[in-house]
């Protein structure tokens, strides 16, 4: 062969090699040109939710005092003022609930947000903090001590008295809901009277409070346990998702050094739920460096966001997603990264800017004695739905002894859906087709679905999931027999 025909065949070679690189990157890019970015922004008077369906007008909406004192005297004036002219309190915080939980129409809301402050108590390892702080804050703060939070959800951009009041639950191993990490809280009941609750203090408005979606009383100083922030390695696992148990127990449940833990099921038609990764952080036993930096934080959020983005209604998007994050990403593994940069993920690393469609939550707690048969009927109900699947992800969940309307009754795994839905009567009728079915499931195979979204979940069923329904609601009116405090989700499941 001619020196000319070897370098032709070499520049070939190299220029097939580069579309290959490129065509992914062009996917993405194209995907990111597509999206609708209208700005919706709220109509004064009205407030909404995540999940931007919930427009809804209020009759005021009141920012609280930041001071202690001022948001004492100001909220006691809002709870008289609700009382005489019979206008229902709501209570929001970073508003990430998905079904109206805080809002009530024509009724006062109340933004807590303002209400941040912190005191940190290094004796103890507890930090006190304003109920309207979000997560971020408290990180930001307690990195200055090398401290960290105990329990908290996978993103930052919550508010303290919101996950509170839904009970979130984190990715931290072998760990209950965040009940188990709040030392106490002071509510305001619907008397304006200041109640400390704790686990010996009001200890039944404590547990109703907690999971109780703000139907109790407003939550305005919390106590929290805190941790060390620990030095962390990054290692991924590829498994089939039916090896899944056993690769839990034996790399992060019974591994020590293990500290934060989640998997995820692969959601490519091709493989649709056949395989998982299990993503695991373990201590390194070297000193945190707060202020150090390491490539698995570094990469930009607008790039980790138009990869997930790309996913929306595009097959090609999902594999390519799950081909960077289990082949590529190898290269990411025995990287090291604190705990607070890991837990500082912000909720717009997957923000939906697209102004027609939304993207809905959905979250199933299943007993580990029938994971792989759940997995095996969720291959059967999920592929034949018209909404498209974004994301499924696995979560830990040990039992919660403290929350009365408590969704982890025994050790579980939470499986955490994330469906794109376009903002259709029919899409929405869709979804709540498909939301009672998976309700269903999961009464089946003895678990539970989480409550802060979509009030889709017919009555009947949540009851038969939550048979402590009915008692909640008697003690929400024993508690507040004048219905100060309400909100959509409590009048559509009383």
């Amino acid at each position: 062969m001619k020196k000319k025909h070897v370098v032709y065949l070499i520049l070939l070679a190299g220029a097939m090699l580069l579309i290959l690189i490129a065509i992914p990157f062009f996917h993405i890019y194209r995907t990111y040109l597509k999206e609708d970015k209208i700005a919706v922004e709220t109509p004064k008077g009205y407030t909404n939710d995540a999940s931007r369906l919930n427009l809804t007008k209020m009759d005021t909406i009141i920012d609280v005092a930041s001071s202690k004192a001022a948001i004492e005297n100001q909220l006691r004036r809002l709870i008289a003022y609700s009382k005489t002219k019979n206008i229902p309190i709501s209570i929001a915080g970073a508003k990430h609930s998905m079904g109206g939980h805080t809002m009530y129409p024509d009724g006062i809301l109340i933004n807590m947000r303002p209400y941040n402050h912190m005191q940190i108590d290094l004796d103890n390892n507890i930090l006190t903090v304003g109920a309207g702080a979000l997560w971020a804050d408290v990180i930001d703060y307690l990195n200055g001590y090398n401290k960290s939070v105990a329990v908290m959800q996978a993103f930052s951009s919550f508010s303290i008295g919101g996950s509170i009041s839904v009970n979130g639950h984190g990715w931290q191993k072998n760990t209950p809901p965040i009940s188990s990490s709040v030392v106490s809280f002071t509510l305001m009941d619907a008397n304006g009277e200041i109640i400390a609750c704790s686990p010996t203090l009001n200890r039944e408005l404590f547990g109703l409070a907690i999971g109780g979606y703000g139907l109790f009383g407003i939550i305005l100083d919390v106590t929290l346990k805190i941790v060390d922030n620990t030095n962390l390695k990054f290692i991924r696992y590829k498994i089939n998702s039916s090896e899944y148990l056993d690769a839990f127990k034996k790399y992060a449940s019974d591994d020590n050094s293990v500290e934060l833990v989640f998997g995820r099921l692969n959601i490519t038609n091709k493989q649709f739920l056949e395989n998982a990764t299990l993503n695991v952080f373990k201590k390194t036993g070297e000193q945190s460096d707060a202020n150090g930096k390491n490539s698995y934080s570094q990469i930009p959020i607008e790039v980790k966001r138009l990869v997930f983005r790309s996913t929306v209604n595009s097959e090609y998007g999902k594999r390519l997603r799950w081909d960077l994050e289990t082949t590529l990403g190898r290269f990411a593994s025995n990287n090291t990264v604190t705990r607070n940069q890991l837990l500082h993920d912000d909720v717009s690393l997957i923000e939906n800017k697209d102004a027609k469609s939304t993207d809905i939550l959905q979250e199933y707690f299943i007993p580990a004695r029938h994971f792989n048969t759940y997995i095996d009927e969720l291959k059967t109900v999920l592929p034949h739905q018209n909404i498209d699947l974004l994301n499924i992800t696995i979560r830990d969940v040990y039992q919660d002894e403290i929350s009365y309307l408590n969704y982890a009754r025994e050790n579980v795994f939470g499986f955490v859906f994330l469906f794109n839905q376009k903002k259709t009567t029919q899409d929405e009728e869709a979804m709540k087709a498909l939301t009672n079915v998976l309700a269903q499931l999961a009464l089946k195979y003895e678990g539970t679905f989480y409550l802060p979204y979509r009030l889709h979940v017919d009555k009947n069923t949540m009851k038969a999931i939550y048979p402590k329904a009915d008692d909640f609601f008697s003690l929400k009116l024993k508690y507040d027999p004048q219905e100060v405090f309400k909100n959509n989700f409590y009048t559509y499941y009383r």
